[in-house]
C-alpha cells in the first residue's frame, strides 16, 4: 500500500481533538489497565490488532481479543491514528473487563499538533489514556540517569509534552505522554507499576499476540 494524499480534513481534526484533551491527575494505580498495538502484513493490506487487559496487582493478562481486518489508509507520518484507529475503536469495544487506563504504542500529545494515537483514541473513547512510545517522534530531551525511574522532560518549542522515561536500569528510555484524561506524573506512576520489562506489560503483551499467525 503506496502513501496517498492525505484527506484535506485530517489536520483540522487532529487541531480540534487536540483541544479536547483533558489534563487531570488519576488518583493513584489502576487495578486494570487495558494496551492495544497492531501490526500489518508485508503488503500493508491488512491489520492484525490485539487489545489485552492486565491486572496490576496479579501482574497477569486477564483477558485479550484479536481481530484481522482489512486497512483503509497507508501509512502516513504524523497521522498514524486515521489508519489505525477505526480497527482499534472496534477492538476496544470487545473487552468485557472493567479496564480503568488504557495505553498505546505510540504518541499522546508528544506530537506536531498535539494529537497523536494516544491523544485522538483517548479524547473519542472520553477514557484515560497514555501514549507509551519506543522511539521519539518530535521535541528534544537530555538523557535520564539509568537508573529505573528516572526520567527527563521532552520539549517542543518550549512546551513539555512528555517525559523520556528509563522503566528498567540501563535499558533505552520510553517515551510517555499524555493521552487523554491524565497528567504526566500520573502517567508515569502508571507505567512503572506495569513494567517487568522495558515496555510495560499492556502494550508488550499486545505487542507479542499482534505477531502470532500473521502473515
Amino acid at each position: 500500500m503506496k502513501m496517498g494524499k492525505i484527506p484535506a480534513e485530517w489536520p483540522a481534526l487532529q487541531i480540534e481533538l487536540a483541544k479536547r484533551v483533558k489534563v487531570e491527575p488519576f488518583a493513584g494505580i489502576p487495578a486494570l489497565v487495558a494496551g492495544v498495538d497492531i501490526a500489518f502484513t508485508a503488503d500493508g493490506n491488512t491489520a492484525q490488532a490485539a487489545a489485552v487487559v492486565y491486572s496490576v496487582a496479579e501482574k497477569r493478562i486477564i483477558e485479550q481479543h484479536v481481530i484481522r481486518r482489512p486497512v483503509k489508509y497507508p501509512y502516513v507520518p504524523n497521522f498514524l491514528s486515521f489508519r489505525e484507529g477505526p480497527i482499534l475503536q472496534e477492538l476496544i469495544a470487545e473487552l468485557r473487563e472493567p479496564w480503568e487506563v488504557i495505553m498505546f504504542d505510540g504518541q499522546g500529545i508528544a506530537h506536531p499538533r498535539d494529537c497523536g494515537l494516544a491523544a485522538h483514541l483517548g479524547v473519542l473513547l472520553d477514557r484515560p489514556a497514555i501514549g507509551v512510545a519506543k522511539s521519539r517522534l518530535c521535541g528534544e530531551h537530555e538523557e535520564p540517569g539509568l537508573t529505573a525511574g528516572s526520567h527527563s522532560p521532552l520539549l517542543l518549542d518550549g512546551k513539555q509534552v512528555g517525559i523520556a522515561l528509563r522503566t528498567r536500569n540501563g535499558v533505552k528510555p520510553l517515551f510517555v505522554s499524555i493521552g487523554n484524561r491524565m497528567d504526566l506524573e500520573s502517567a508515569r506512576r502508571i507505567v512503572l507499576a506495569c513494567c517487568k520489562y522495558r515496555v510495560p506489560e499492556p502494550t508488550r503483551q499486545a505487542d507479542i499476540l499482534t505477531k502470532r499467525r500473521k502473515t
